[in-house]
């Protein structure tokens, strides 16, 4: 029984022995064989070919004429404009100026509102014209017997003249009724341009907060290689494991797509503000500040000149005088106008030439434009409450936007004021123990990434900043792409087809 168990136990030592053989085979020793780190990860699709000109897909061979840098031709009024934007201007970039002008020359809205003024000094220039007279050829009892059983030309046949003689002034108010309307557009008008110019001021600081946050996200792209690399380094030299290098890699492969990112953004939203401007310009890039250039606005002064100065509530109420204009044009419009006829012919009765003559005037019985004047009149009254609810809205959206404004700019200033500033004496002061070797460099690292991320939190707050403030300063108008409006509601009075 002894030699049994002394054989089993011998035979299990032995499998102990060879397992431990073999897994000594299959694993090293630590510390006496070298394991090489994991391979740093591939750059994404694309990233290498970022190129504001160059192709979007690098296998698709086109040639330079496809992405040509000059602009085309700025056409106005069938005219082309020479020199819009000077070439040199593209090499430093594009300026809110440049967009600005452009603007003003091609987006089709200004000058949809500017035809509107146009239309409503033509509806009064129809409105005024004096009716035309009536000219009539009058045969009376042609064919009459005469002695001899034979027909007779007539008792009468010659010319006659009709004319309406308009009563009451009804020329002059329906005039000056549609010169108030042209009054009205003109408001409009001063209303779109803000609205085309505000979106183009939007559209480029956000345009040139994304170029400045595609700068950041490079720099912070070589942070994240330094990093990958002095990870790499500390592993072989045996003061960094693997999963902190996979750890590197993985904020490499981040900062990558980070970049990507932000190239694609920036691209975004240059085209969207060319396609505002009107004129197809290659992604290209902007030169400007973000930091606001003027003296805060408090909400009382905002909210001041916005109802004393929106072109949208001075339309409004230039909408109101002329409603006024068109009740009284309406309450005239039942005195009758006078019609007067004459002229001259032949009497073969009496055989000798003579006058014809008539006047005639409708009696207003049954119709004397009652229903018309009440509609005019209800047209008055909801104009009256269009404007008080003008001026809810504008401060309704004064108050949302302000408050973005106000609490943009707070975190944007302390960002400049304190936050930034002690994020560069950290990074540098690391920086320096780094050179004594008082620090290791992932520290370093740290506290450039911090600084980095500061700077981006601030840029997004002065696009903020500058966004809102252009409407709070631009009396709340947006929508340059949205068809210019009319001096008229759906359903308004037009009750006729001839403007009167």
């Amino acid at each position: 029984m002894k030699r049994r168990f002394s054989k089993s136990r011998m035979l299990l030592a032995l499998a102990l022995t060879g397992s431990a053989s073999l897994a000594s085979a299959q694993r090293p020793d630590p510390g006496k064989t070298f394991v090489p780190p994991p391979p740093v990860p591939e750059a994404p699709y694309g990233l290498s070919d970022l190129d504001a000109a160059g192709p979007l897909f690098p296998h698709e061979q086109l040639g330079d004429e496809a992405y040509s840098m000059t602009p085309p031709p700025v056409v106005v009024d069938g005219s082309v404009v020479d020199n819009a934007v000077p070439q040199d201007v593209q090499a430093a970039g594009y300026t809110l100026s440049d967009f600005l002008a452009l603007a003003a020359q091609n987006n089709p809205t200004i000058r949809q509102a500017r035809l509107q003024i146009s239309g409503e000094t033509a509806k009064a220039l129809q409105a005024g014209l004096y009716p035309n007279p009536t000219l009539m050829y009058s045969g009376e009892q042609i064919g009459l017997d005469v002695p001899g059983d034979k027909d007779s030309p007539g008792e009468f046949q010659g010319l006659i003249v009709e004319q309406r003689f308009v009563t009451a002034g009804k020329l002059h108010l329906s005039r000056e009724k549609y010169m108030r309307r042209a009054h009205v557009t003109e408001h409009l008008a001063i209303a779109q341009q803000f609205r085309v110019c505000n979106d183009v001021r939007r559209l480029f600081y956000q345009t040139l907060a994304a170029s400045q946050v595609l700068e950041l996200r490079r720099e912070l792209l070589k942070t994240a290689e330094d990093g990958a690399v002095t990870a790499r380094e500390l592993y072989n030299q045996g003061q960094a494991t693997r999963p902190e290098v996979r750890r590197s890699n993985i904020t490499l492969q981040r900062a990558r797509l980070d970049v990507l990112t932000a190239e694609n953004h920036y691209r975004e939203q240059f085209r969207r503000l060319v396609s505002l401007v009107g004129v197809d310009f290659t992604v290209a890039s902007v030169s400007g500040s973000l930091m606001p250039e003027t003296i805060p606005l408090s909400y009382q002064e905002a909210l001041s000149t916005l109802l004393a100065e929106s072109p949208e509530l001075m339309a409004a109420r230039a909408k109101l005088a002329g409603d006024r204009v068109t009740l009284q044009r309406e309450r005239v419009e039942w005195v009758p106008d006078i019609v007067a006829r004459g002229g001259s012919g032949y009497n073969f009765d009496a055989k000798e030439t003579v006058a014809v003559a008539g006047v005639s005037i409708e009696l207003p019985v049954f119709d004397r434009n009652q229903g018309t004047i009440r509609q005019a009149q209800a047209d008055l009254m909801r104009q009256r409450e269009e404007i008080r609810r003008v001026e809810l809205d504008l401060q309704q959206r004064l108050a949302t936007t302000y408050q973005q404004y106000l609490t943009s700019l707070q975190i944007a200033t302390e960002y400049d004021r304190v936050i930034i500033p002690e994020a560069e004496m950290a990074y540098e002061e690391l920086l320096e123990s780094y050179k004594d070797n008082r620090v290791d460099w992932p520290d370093v690292l740290s506290a450039q990434h911090d600084l980095f991320d500061a700077r981006l939190t601030q840029i997004q707050q002065l696009e903020m900043v500058r966004s809102n403030e252009v409407l709070v300063r631009g009396f709340m108008l947006e929508g340059g792409l949205q068809a210019a409006q009319g001096p008229t509601p759906p359903g308004h009075i037009d009750a006729t087809p001839k403007p009167r």
